[in-house]
Formats: C-alpha cells, structure tokens, sequence
C-alpha cells in the first residue's frame, strides 16, 4: 500500500510548471507566468524526455533518417548514444562522411576523438557518466573501450538481432548483456531504440528507475509497501489525470501523448533535485544542484518519432 508523503504534490506542481515554461520558452506569449524561482534558476530536463535539445536532434536527424536501413540506424543511435553529444557526432560526420557499419573502423573512429580531445576536450556529454570499460576492454582511454564495445556489437550481430524484439522488455534484455552498460544506460539505449519506425516497441511497455528516481520516489512517498519502484513510476502515469484535475493543474501533454513511463521516471529525478532546493534538510542521498539554467541561443524546431504522429501542444 502505497503512503503518500506531504512532499507528493509537489511532483504534480514541478510537472505543470516545468511543462509551462518549456511551452512559453518556444513560443512565447503573453500569458504572464508564475515563475517558479528554482526552476529559473537551475537546470531542469523537459518533462517529457523526447522534448529534450541532445533528444531532438537524435530524433530528428539520426532515428526518422530514412536513407539508413535498420542495420546501420541501431549502429547509428549507439554510437551517438555512447557519447550522447551533438558536438561530437558533428565532428565525426564531418570526418567521415558518414557514420554507418560500412565505414566503421574502429582505429579510425578512436583516432578522430583523438583529434576531438586535442582539438576541442571532453568529447562526451555530462547528462550522464558512461563507464570507462578499461576493466572488460583493457584500453586506458574510454573512448577505445567504446569502440572495441561496437566491435562486440557488430560481431554478435546485435544490429540484427535488435529488431526481432517487440517489446521494450526484449530491448533491455538484449543490451543489459553488453559489458560497462549497467540498467541505467541500457534502458536510456532501449527507450532511443523504441523510438524508430523499425520498433514496434513503445514506451509504455516497461521502465527501470534509476537512482535519481529511486531518490525521488522515497521523498514522495513515505512507504510503498510490496510494491517495486517500477511498479511506483507505473502508479504514476496511470493517475496523472486525476491528480493533475485534483490539484488544478491543466498539464498541456503533448499532442495525443500522455506522460510515458520513461517521463514520469525522469520526473522523479527532477523533484529530487528540485526538492534539495526546496527542503534542504531532507537528506536522502542529497548533492548540490550543480548546473544552472542558462538560455541556449539556438532554437528549436521540433519533431518527433515518426511512427507517433504527434505535435507540441497548442497554447
């Protein structure tokens, strides 16, 4: 049986005002908003993860690519995923050609983020800490353990093998056994790999609750009994009407899409941080709120998976 803490409202508030200022920021309007002076300040992802700026482009410019077959599209979204930075795709695209199975090499690929590093640092994203696989791989560098985790992809002939599941469960299943990629990063691929037309996968089928999730749900609620974190995230997304209309909240969803379960996990993350701010003396598992909202100068044009026929919200 699930108890609920006096915290949990603010979960339904954080997502209503998150979503406002995402849909004000890209089309803004007259209508004044109560800005939140934590959301202002910090950073924040979208509520919904596919409304993110690295998710977009992924989107747009690598998964709803039709010149790639199935093959090179799974080959594709890894390699953008291992790294997860738009700078650093670009700077291989620009080298390459193209990043496809045909022109893989792995030398040559770990030899252009040589020249990235040199040129440029860090050639991964700080969303999230990719293991440096030097224990399973052997290589001092990470990016060549990266590399030598294609090489193991493409020798399995995982790009094959990726399509005949039909669930996002049989996604998970199959990545979860690459080497350096732990339930959190396997399910953050699988969700990418969902996204494609060539997946009749979709992301009500399952969901992983990482730790910033985990911490989020035990500021929510006090106790959920037998229930799994899993099974708290799906709770959530099954009532979010009913709470939003109980505490007066008209969320804007996204055209004919609901908050999934991969949202409602990633909310759980974002109140957590939130709530540092907020009540800094509820102490599970707390760290500083590192980064800080700063407005991105580039916009936007949005699109989504192909095979969802969905648009932004009007307002």
């Amino acid at each position: 049986m699930l108890k609920k803490s006096e915290l949990l409202d603010f979960y339904w508030s954080f997502a209503y005002k998150r979503q406002q200022v995402f849909l004000h920021r890209i089309s803004p309007t007259d209508v004044n908003l109560t800005l939140d002076p934590i959301i202002s300040k910090y950073k924040f992802t979208n509520c919904y993860r596919s409304c993110d700026r690295v998710s977009q482009y992924l989107i747009k410019n690598i998964i709803n690519s039709s010149e790639y077959s199935p093959q090179d599209t799974f080959f594709r979204i890894l390699c953008f995923k291992l790294f997860n930075k738009i700078d650093t795709w670009e700077f291989l695209s620009s080298k390459l050609g193209e990043i496809s199975i045909s022109t893989y090499k792995n030398n040559d690929y770990a030899a252009l983020i040589d020249q990235y590093i040199a040129l440029k640092g860090k050639p991964y994203s700080g969303a999230y800490i990719m293991p440096s696989g030097k224990k399973e791989f052997g290589f001092e560098r990470k990016h060549r353990n990266n590399f030598a985790l294609l090489d193991l992809v493409l020798k399995n002939n995982l790009q094959e093998k990726i399509w005949l599941n039909k669930t996002l469960d049989g996604i998970y299943c199959e990545l979860i056994e690459l080497p350096t990629l732990g339930p959190f990063l396997a399910y953050q691929f699988s969700v990418d790999v969902a996204y494609s037309e060539y997946s009749s996968a979709e992301e009500s089928d399952f969901v992983v609750a990482g730790p910033g999730a985990i911490r989020g749900i035990k500021k929510c609620f006090t106790d959920i009994g037998n229930m799994t974190y899993q099974d708290v995230i799906k709770h959530m997304a099954s009532v979010q009407d009913e709470e939003f209309e109980r505490l007066g909240l008209p969320f804007n969803h996204l055209q004919n899409r609901k908050l999934q379960l991969i949202d409602c996990q990633n909310l759980f993350c974002e109140i957590d941080k939130y709530l540092r701010v907020l009540k800094p003396d509820l102490v599970v598992g707390n760290k500083r709120i590192k980064q800080l909202y700063r407005p991105s100068q580039n916009n936007i044009e949005y699109g989504f998976p192909k095979k969802w026929n969905c648009a932004l919200p009007q307002i």
